[in-house]
């Protein structure tokens, strides 16, 4: 039997009767379509589902599932059934034009649908890669997704009013003005995201300082609008993704991937403290390991140069000496490069600055070998507490602004002075033998 016959026995069992016609084909239809929709979205989708599996993409599988881009598939394919079949029910009339448009408008919508689930897939499965550590794709789905919106609202459109879409698109050419208005956040994040990604300016994981938007902290997720960033206190700071384009900011990246953390801080040296060696002096600091070599060498050199000016006489203003700021920073250089936790390739100097009101400046400027920012601060606090402590040992003294304890000592030692002689004197007129103050000797 084939199915001209079928269709031939199904009109001769239909009633008789207008409206029992038009009930029992409108039936008749959404039945079908339901069954296509449930084959295709359960059935046809689990055999899918398997095969994936089966090919090692369980993860397609799974994410597919998840953004239930199998369900809008079926969906599509009941919409589809109806768009087709509506026609053929009898005594619909004008109605049947406007069912068919409103199938087919819902056919593209769930066909839209399912490719965005589709787009949200392939997010799903690249974000637990290894490259999605790095670069995020969040941008580009967003994009695709916000394409494929627009071009489904022209189609949905163009069918329901029954224009064709490139009259459309012909009309959006009048509204480009309003569209760039509208979309201007939307094409500014667009293209910043694209040069972020294409020139690696950002990745996922990247501790960024941003102090006009108090963003400081580690990047948390890069989307096409926005990237967030996860402060060091725990809070998320929202920052625009073409504020990363166009305004500048402080990455950390390069620092930590080459393994090294730079210390650059000064200590301010009291210069009423700054003094030449005397010669005992310079054998005494001998002692110390990490300057022995240094002294032999520069004390040597001193020699060789004093004797060349004997003849200016044997005052010491017209010979070479040594000073303990300079043996400090001899000191200083010997110490960071006998560290083990002092980067030794990169660049190391102690030097001293230019000296004003607040004593002598003296830079240490070294790298350390490890980034991780408590082993940074133990290493940076360790240099500089051994430093401020080996000061006094070369006769050296930290600057120090007076403070109100310190104002407050100078005036009252005066006082206490005053005090104590004049307690000495009424001690020693009170003593045993010797007369009273208004008394006469006997």
């Amino acid at each position: 039997m084939n199915f001209d016959a079928l269709l031939e026995l199904f009109q001769q069992r239909i009633p008789a009767y207008p409206w029992a016609q038009l009930a029992v084909s409108l039936l008749v239809l959404v039945l079908i379509a339901v069954l296509a929709q449930w084959l295709f979205g359960h059935v046809i989708s689990r055999v899918g589902h398997h095969m994936l599996a089966v090919w090692g993409k369980a993860p397609w599988a799974k994410a597919l599932t998840h953004h239930r881009a199998n369900r809008r598939f079926g969906y599509a394919v009941g919409f589809a059934v109806i768009t087709i079949g509506i026609g053929e029910v009898p005594n619909m009339g004008r109605y049947a034009v406007v069912i068919e448009r409103l199938a087919h408008a819902g056919l593209w919508i769930s066909f839209f649908l399912m490719l965005s689930g589709m787009l949200g897939a392939w997010q799903d499965v690249y974000a637990n890669t290894r490259e999605a550590q790095t670069r995020s794709i969040k941008g580009y789905i967003q994009v695709g997704r916000l394409g494929l919106g627009l071009v489904c609202a022209v189609l949905v459109l163009s069918i329901l009013i029954n224009r064709s879409p490139l009259w459309m698109l012909s009309g959006l050419g009048a509204l480009s003005a309003v569209l760039l208005l509208v979309f201007k956040d939307t094409l500014l994040s667009l293209v910043a995201s694209t040069q972020l990604t294409s020139n690696d300016m950002l990745r996922i994981g990247d501790w960024i300082e941003m102090p006009q938007c108090n963003a400081d902290g580690y990047v948390k997720d890069i989307a096409l609008h926005t990237v967030k960033v996860q402060n060091w206190d725990n809070t998320v700071t929202t920052v625009p993704t073409y504020k990363l384009f166009s305004e500048s900011y402080r990455n950390y990246r390069q620092m930590f991937e080459s393994g090294a953390r730079r210390i650059k801080r000064t200590l301010r040296l009291d210069a009423g403290s700054v003094r030449f060696l005397e010669d005992h002096e310079v054998h005494a600091l001998m002692r110390f390991r990490l300057l022995h070599d240094y002294l032999e060498e520069k004390q040597a050199e001193v020699d060789e140069a004093n004797r060349l000016l004997i003849a200016a006489g044997s005052d010491p203003v017209n010979r070479r000496r040594l000073t303990n700021i300079g043996t400090f920073r001899a000191y200083g250089i010997a110490y960071l490069k006998a560290h083990p936790e002092i980067h030794h390739d990169l660049l190391l100097n102690v030097r001293m600055m230019e000296p004003d009101s607040q004593g002598i400046p003296v830079e240490i400027y070294c790298f350390t070998a490890l980034t991780a920012w408590m082993d940074y601060e133990r290493i940076q606090g360790d240099v500089f507490d051994h430093l401020l402590a080996i000061l006094p040992e070369l006769g050296l003294r930290l600057y120090q602004a007076p403070s109100g304890a310190d104002l407050t000592g100078a005036r009252v030692a005066p006082v206490l002075a005053a005090a104590q002689v004049a307690a000495a004197q009424t001690a020693v007129q009170h003593a045993p033998g010797q007369p009273r103050a208004g008394s006469h000797p006997v």
